[in-house]
């Protein structure tokens, strides 16, 4: 197609020369004739396009040899000429030229670029269209003929993300770059050199990165899975003992989430059951057993029990569970655990299950139109508590601490965790376990209830005891251990120890986690 784009260029150049010399030739010979009609330029190629459009008006006609040698050359060059210029705008239409040109009118408003069109790409480009109408949705590929064509507006245009940085011209938003396929980092040439382009880059990927340089970031899809199950379903006061069926990465993901979510209460004890290979996970935290009851349900603390028998084996264990997740990576391999556990065991519990298929009467989970959503995988919302947090603890705090900017990847991870805590504590706050979004009214509520309960020396402390545990589990869960001093290198950290044993203003520090509340009510009611 580029070849083709050169060829139709160059013959078009040839064409319009030729032609200039003829009319400057036509125009001279015929100017020194006192008969003549064609006295100038203009009446020249007046002339060359009725005759070269075959209309032939007669209004003006050659009259010198050599006029009428031209004309007779118009006439021979019609044809060509008027089928290369044609040719020359349907290329310019088919091709990315007309896209590329629209673009030049658009420059004011948000630019999202998806290397390539897919499922999950489109199901995202729709729900950022929703979201803000004022974006312009850019699939970096050209529309197959059997494409069916989305349901809002969009451009697809053959380019590389450097053309289309080039030209936006640094004018509005930054554009965002979007590799929807997994690892397609590491693969896809278009991401070669994104790291240097003015853009912010979303790439998908299994590994447990989160950002590769200052503008890419990392997304996985399982995390969005998990975030968006615990949200959408989160952890009641009466559940203690859940199951997981199925280990993969929607399992792995889905018990981590829980590990650093699902705190409660200070005195909770949720006995988590898990069918599937633990070696890997256990292996890479190995300090969990410090805050966990590990291969045994304990009374008095969480507890973690990895099975590697089939699940069939446990009737008793199935029959008294609370919830059942059912999440093996293999998708039809859940649907056939759900329907045996419908046909063969009386369920006290809930079953839920992970599924992209919508079914009456089935409780699932992690379909890609709930995944693929700006705030899972920009976690605008998310990110921007964060940031909020962390000002308001420095603000809190006697000693230095950094900006949001200066912070590493792990401890920017802490802020979002913490922030993503905020749910729990709405519902613990209002004592209402049906909430499952935070909206500013309810966000505003519980702020009031924490202002009043902070009246309460002993209710305050044992707010300050449960964020103390939803941190150290976070910590542990990375694998940091106690240290007389902070050692970040070291992974060691003064206040990884229990809640009785920290200062007073160490445990003061834990009101940050509640007080962003209210800021987080105030930024709520300005969307």
């Amino acid at each position: 197609m580029k070849r083709r784009n050169k060829i139709y260029l160059f013959m078009t150049v040839i064409l319009l020369a030729v032609y200039l010399g003829l009319l400057t030739t036509l125009c001279l010979s015929e100017y020194t004739d006192s008969r003549a009609t064609i006295r100038s330029f203009s009446d020249a190629f007046w002339y060359s396009l009725v005759t070269m459009t075959t209309v032939g008006y007669g209004d003006l006609t050659p009259v010198t040899p050599m006029g009428h040698a031209v004309g007779v050359v118009f006439l021979l060059l019609s044809a060509g000429i008027m089928m290369t210029l044609f040719g020359a705008v349907i290329s310019f239409i088919t091709s990315e030229g007309l896209p590329l040109f629209l673009l030049n009118f658009q420059r004011k408003k948000n630019w999202c670029y998806f290397a390539d069109y897919g499922t999950e790409a489109s199901i995202l480009a729709e729900n950022i269209y929703k979201e803000n109408q004022d974006t312009v949705i850019i699939f970096g590929e050209k529309k197959d003929d059997q494409m069916e064509f989305p349901d809002y507006p969009c451009l697809f245009i053959n380019v590389s993300p450097a053309r289309i940085v080039a030209r936006k011209k640094n004018i509005g938003a930054q554009c965002k770059v979007f590799l929807m396929k997994e690892n397609d980092i590491g693969v896809n040439s278009r991401a070669i050199g994104l790291y240097r382009l003015p853009v912010e880059v979303y790439a998908r990927t299994t590994n447990g990165q989160d950002h590769l340089s200052g503008n890419i970031k990392f997304f996985h899809s399982y995390d969005c899975c998990a975030r968006q199950y615990w949200r959408s379903k989160p952890l009641c006061s009466h559940e203690k003992k859940i199951v997981i069926i199925g280990f993969g990465n929607y399992g792995n993901s889905i018990l981590e989430r829980a590990i650093l979510t699902n705190i409660i209460s200070i005195r909770q004890h949720v006995a988590y059951h898990v069918f599937g290979d633990e070696k890997e996970f256990l292996a890479m935290h190995s300090h969990l057993p410090k805050v966990f009851s590990m291969g045994e349900e304990s009374k008095t603390e969480d507890s973690l029990i990895f099975h590697s028998e089939f699940w069939e084996m446990h009737r008793e264990l199935m029959e008294e569970a609370d919830r059942i997740i059912i999440c093996p990576d293999d998708e039809p391999k859940g649907w056939s655990i759900f329907w045996r556990l419908e046909k063969y065991y009386k369920i006290r519990g809930k079953i839920h299950l992970h599924s992209n298929r919508r079914a009456p009467g089935v409780d699932y989970f992690g379909i890609n139109e709930e995944i693929y959503t700006p705030n899972q995988i920009m976690r605008t919302a998310l990110n921007k508590t964060a940031i909020m947090m962390n000002e308001i603890f420095r603000k809190s705090v006697s000693y230095p601490t950094l900006k949001w900017e200066e912070l590493d990847e792990f401890h920017r991870e802490s802020k979002i965790a913490a922030a993503d805590h905020l749910l729990m504590k709405t519902r613990i706050l209002l004592k209402d376990e049906t909430i499952t979004e935070l909206s500013p009214s309810t966000v505003n509520r519980a702020y009031e209830a924490y202002c009043k309960m902070k009246k309460n020396e002993y209710e305050q402390d044992m707010y300050r005891r449960l964020d103390h545990m939803r941190w150290l589990r976070f910590y542990t869960f990375y694998n940091w251990s106690y240290g007389d001093v902070r050692d970040d290198a070291a992974r060691q950290h003064p206040m990884l120890c229990p809640y009785e044993e920290l200062t007073l203003e160490q445990k003061q520090e834990r009101d940050v986690a509640w007080e962003i509340l209210g800021s987080v009510a105030a930024e709520l009611k300005l969307r």
